[in-house]
């Protein structure tokens, strides 16, 4: 059987840890900061870890 081919877009967003728990960044940071108050773009800086339903779905994007 051939190789399943990761999605080449998930790659690019998504590192799993080594519990098995998928990284990922924030949106709203890039552009239109003025207006955000220090405290919200600091949390936003932060890592986030993808949602227990979508888990399946992301790790079938990256091959895993």
């Amino acid at each position: 059987m051939p190789k399943m081919k990761t999605v080449s877009s998930a790659k690019k967003r998504f590192k799993v840890k080594k519990n098995g728990s998928i990284k990922r960044g924030s949106a709203f940071r890039s552009h239109i900061l003025t207006k955000k108050d220090q405290k919200r773009k600091l949390g936003l800086r932060a890592p986030q870890t993808i949602d227990k339903a979508d888990v399946k779905s992301v790790k079938a994007m990256l091959g895993k």
